[in-house]
């Protein structure tokens, strides 16, 4: 009986099954370790650099050997980021660069690390809920997805939320199925600190909450039970004190829960065309189907709705933050485990309908491990060509350029990419950033008003010294303000990939 159900299964002995998990992991860790060391502009580079500024400000406040002028730039640029999270990671970096100095791979190390780490509790918690091949299937989607790749080597807070969200669903399941204090400790920790390491798992770790107690039944016994309280105790404490400090203490939390929900997208047909498109580009229209499957697969056990809430919690967190969901591609991430939970009990299904037919050939073993690795290792030949598609290096040396032209106190304001932070990192610049059009657009569509043309210059140009562009694809959507500049200002500079006007005794 046994012999007949190891032979449903594509990974039937323990040394194989070792041996998948290990090359599994060394492969997803070496196609990230790839184009290391290269700048952090491949994805999200505004949100990088970001955190790329504080980590420096905050080295650079009492490193030794750093010239006076650098250091006050540094540190300025960092109070002046604004804080969007805790800097916990941004500390981290910080904290390493004392010993590796401040090298931006440091960060990519970090975040490859927590992915990782991540992926082996969503491991441990598919093994839970299906057998050996659904755990490997929802490994390698977590694991190897195109984009999860790019952007879990991001210096940005996401791979440590997700890491600490899947964390959580582990150690709630275990708590659900066994009831006791460590696995309540263990589930409202990791819970508590993924809210806490970005705000967003809130949405995940509630849906989880709420869809795992409901599944559990005997809600009065549940009410009763003091690891209830323990787990849901922590799971709020962490953030809600960092909330509290940040609303009412030191007063810099108000601004980053502003425009985050606008209630004109919903009527609005191109806010789920987007937010479907960003899904499509993130997770793929073939693997949500399929997830949507393996969702009603899992819908038992101690915890059976779990999945369900998990689902439920991506939606409301897509209906509240409708802005972001829609345009940020890295709001997606904590949707990746979800799908990945889902996709799971299927790989048995798939698995052993084929065994069963072809009466567990070893013909059939093979060829569906040939199918997996060949998978797999096209996935990772395709990340590798796209992340040594384009080398960013130069970027650094351009801007040190620029900074040379106009110097590094130049008061400047300009159409450049990223928000400007390209020009802050490695050209200690701090740029005023003229609107983009699609920033005009979200100012409107967030309830402000519409700018007349010469009051918007007048209030952008306001002290400035010169105008660069560097951006020309937004510059040649900007008609008037290039016809403007070209009619009323000199050219102080130009050369390949900029070009810089000169406001000085202009009108």
């Amino acid at each position: 009986m046994n012999n007949a159900k190891a032979s449903r299964n594509l990974f039937t002995h323990p040394l194989l099954r070792r041996i998948c998990l290990a090359i599994l992991f060394a492969l997803a860790v070496g196609v990230r370790l790839m184009d290391l060391t290269d700048l952090p502009l491949d994805t999200n580079p505004t949100r990088q650099l970001h955190s790329a500024l504080k980590a420096r400000g905050m080295y650079m406040q009492d490193a030794s050997g750093v010239p006076d002028w650098q250091r006050q730039v540094a540190v300025k640029q960092w109070e002046r980021g604004g804080i969007i999270e805790p800097e916990i990671l941004e500390n981290l970096v910080a904290w390493t660069y004392r010993l590796t100095g401040p090298h931006l791979w440091v960060a990519r190390l970090y975040s490859i690390l927590f992915w990782t780490l991540g992926g082996a509790a969503l491991y441990a918690l598919a093994r839970r809920l299906t057998d050996f091949d659904g755990a490997i299937l929802a490994l390698a989607f977590y694991l190897f997805l195109p984009y999860g790749i790019i952007d879990s080597r991001s210096f940005q807070p996401d791979p440590l939320m997700v890491a600490l969200l899947v964390g959580f669903l582990w150690a709630f399941e275990r708590w659900g199925s066994l009831r006791n204090w460590r696995w309540a400790l263990a589930a409202g920790l990791l819970g508590g600190l993924s809210i806490l390491v970005k705000s967003t798992a809130v949405f995940f770790v509630a849906g989880a909450w709420l869809g795992g107690i409901l599944g559990l039944g005997q809600l009065k016994k549940t009410l009763r039970d003091g690891r209830f309280w323990l787990l849901n105790g922590l799971l709020a404490l962490p953030a809600a004190a960092y909330t509290i400090y940040g609303l009412f203490v030191v007063d810099y939390l108000g601004q980053q829960f502003s425009g985050r929900f606008i209630p004109s997208l919903f009527l609005s047909l191109n806010y789920y065309i987007n937010w479907e498109a960003q899904l499509d580009l993130v997770i793929g229209h073939v693997p949500l189907a399929l997830g949507l499957v393996g969702l009603f697969f899992l819908l038992r056990g101690p915890l059976r709705g779990l999945a369900p809430g998990l689902w439920g919690g991506y939606l409301v967190f897509g209906l509240v933050f409708n802005y972001h969901i829609s345009t940020h591609t890295y709001y997606q991430l904590p949707f990746i485990p979800v799908v990945a939970l889902s996709l799971a009990p299927l790989a048995g299904i798939l698995t052993g309908s084929l065994l069963d037919l072809w009466k567990g050939s070893r013909w059939v073993h093979g060829a569906l491990l040939v199918a997996l690795a060949f998978s797999l290792l096209a996935v990772s030949w395709d990340a590798r060509r796209t992340l040594r598609r384009v080398d960013y290096r130069p970027q650094a040396e351009f801007w040190s350029a620029i900074t040379a032209m106009v110097g590094n106190d130049a008061l400047v304001v300009g159409i450049t990419e990223d928000y400007g932070v390209r020009a802050a990192y490695w050209g200690w610049l701090d740029i005023g950033i003229w609107p983009s059009i699609s920033d005009q657009a979200y100012h409107v569509l967030a309830g402000g008003s519409g700018s007349a043309f010469s009051d918007l210059f007048a209030e952008q140009v306001s002290g400035r010294e010169y105008f660069l562009v560097t951006d020309f694809e937004e510059y040649e959507k900007q008609d008037e303000l290039a016809a403007y500049l070209a009619a009323n200002f000199p050219v102080f500079a130009s050369g390949e990939g900029y070009i810089i006007y000169d406001l000085r005794g202009h009108p």
